[in-house]
């Protein structure tokens, strides 16, 4: 039987699928032989080396060469939004949009963002069908590579409920998706929960190679530490952040360390192909000289005025360039460009071990857990090269939050959107983005993203958010 090539188009993702779909049955549009470089998705998942060739693709850039511009989405987007990055060219409207938080439902840079998030899903539901499925696998391989695609799963889904709410929960089949309702946030959530259990008991401690770039069990640990706060259950966040601190496989280290492939501080990164961050193009230029025109985005002075004197954050993680005007630059990737592989040494860090510090120093706070929240926000302080709390700041749990929110801004700033999340999960957005946007924020309509247009008007059932 040869195979057939036909494209799909997924109407309630947008996704449109110029990959084979490989086919079996008699009505043949056009018979071609296989591509030597493609794998048929009926034997994708019989050998260790095929399974594990479908679910590398879900790292890096996908099967559909899409997770390089969803991760520049997932970060820039969130903060233009928030108070954290300045979008500096007039060339895209629809970006400036976003940064206005006046999002048009026909925002293309929203309806891509879409588009490849659900394309990244669909791959790593294929991937659970088809492992789940397979008898042929070795065990621990099976075990590897399902907790992987479940994990991925419930990390694009995370960044999904957080931009815009409940979303379709898809399969792997796109016919299916194509009219799918929208599942309410709580469902979502459930299930990002759910997937990071899995991976759990699926994945092994160690990981596979050297440089922390597939996923392991204290990768999905610490996601779920995250969740678990987002949703406010802070014992269990607690609980998870402890397991990835008291592992001992890792250790927070200097600052101009953190970032840079080796760092003791990855829990994970993704590989990129060359050695040089997804994000180092856009938030540098090739020198910080004078007269050198700002990168595509700016930390905005809000952030870059927010650091103690001596912290060494800012000494390294920040820096400037003058074009009529100073701009500041996000500093944490040093490497602008590079041209061959393995000449850089970064990688785009998802996970580090100040986070989960941060995620038990605001559990403990809200709990009322006074000592071990302070304790934790010291770790952090001490490394940037800080002193301890003043009394007066870990008096009281309220005083201990806004402690841990301070670090959090001045530590995860250009990060995977955490300064926007951090704004709407605490309730501060419409204070803080009010007086910074006054002519566009809107409380109702600014907190969520839209759902594009076109999702909408090739499938019904997909209802907008407020305010569009």
């Amino acid at each position: 039987m040869k195979i057939i090539y036909k494209k799909i188009k997924l109407l309630a993702t947008g996704v449109v699928l110029p990959a084979v779909i490989f086919l079996s049955g008699c009505k043949k549009l056009v018979e071609l032989d296989p591509p030597q470089n493609k794998i048929n998705a009926s034997t994708a998942y019989e050998t260790d080396g095929t399974a594990t060739a479908a679910v590398i693709a879900l790292y890096n850039y996908g099967i559909f060469g899409i997770m390089g511009t969803l991760q520049q989405a997932i970060t820039l987007y969130g903060g233009i939004s928030a108070d954290e990055l300045h979008y500096t060219l007039t060339t895209s409207p629809d970006i400036t949009e976003i940064e206005n938080n006046l999002i048009s439902i026909g925002n293309s840079n929203n309806a891509s963002f879409w588009y490849n998030a659900y394309a990244e899903l669909l791959a790593a539901n294929s991937a659970i069908t088809g492992i789940t499925a397979s008898t042929t696998l070795t065990p621990a391989v099976k075990s590897q590579l399902l907790g992987e695609a479940k994990f991925f799963r419930a990390w694009v889904n995370f960044y999904l409920v957080n931009y815009y709410g409940g979303v379709p929960l898809t399969g792997n089949d796109p016919l299916t998706n194509a009219f799918l309702p929208r599942s309410s946030a709580d469902a979502v959530w459930t299930s990002i929960i759910a997937d990071l259990r899995d991976a759990q008991s699926l994945l092994p401690v160690t990981y596979v190679g050297t440089l922390k770039s597939r996923v392991n069990q204290h990768a999905a640990t610490a996601l779920l530490a995250r969740v678990y706060l987002y949703r406010k259950d802070y014992a269990n966040a607690e609980a998870q952040a402890s397991q990835v601190i008291n592992s001992g496989t890792y250790t927070l280290t200097t600052t101009p360390n953190v970032f840079i492939n080796t760092s003791t501080e990855t829990i994970l990164q993704f590989a990129t192909f060359v050695g040089t961050s997804t994000f180092a193009s856009s938030y540098r230029t090739a020198t910080s000289a004078t007269n050198v025109a700002p990168p595509t985005y700016t930390l905005t002075s809000n952030i870059a005025n927010s650091f103690e004197l001596g912290d060494n954050r800012k000494t390294n993680w920040v820096d400037s360039t003058t074009s009529g005007s100073k701009f500041y630059r996000v500093n944490k990737y040093k490497i602008f460009t590079a041209t061959s592989a393995s000449v850089g040494n970064e990688f785009n860090v998802v996970l580090r071990l100040a986070e989960q510090y941060l995620i038990r120093a605001e559990a403990r706070a809200q709990t009322g857990n006074l000592t071990g929240a302070a304790a934790d926000i010291n770790v952090i302080r001490n490394r940037a090269g800080l002193g301890n709390l003043s009394a007066a700041n870990n008096a009281s749990s309220t005083a201990l939050a806004n402690a841990v929110a301070q670090e959090r801004k001045v530590e995860l700033f250009g990060e995977y959107g955490h300064r926007w999340f951090d704004l709407l999960r605490t309730g501060q957005a419409n204070a803080v983005l009010s007086a910074l946007k006054p002519s566009t924020w809107n409380a109702t309509r600014s907190v969520l993203f839209p759902i594009p247009d076109q999702q909408r008007q090739q499938n019904p059932a997909l209802t907008q958010n407020p305010g569009y």
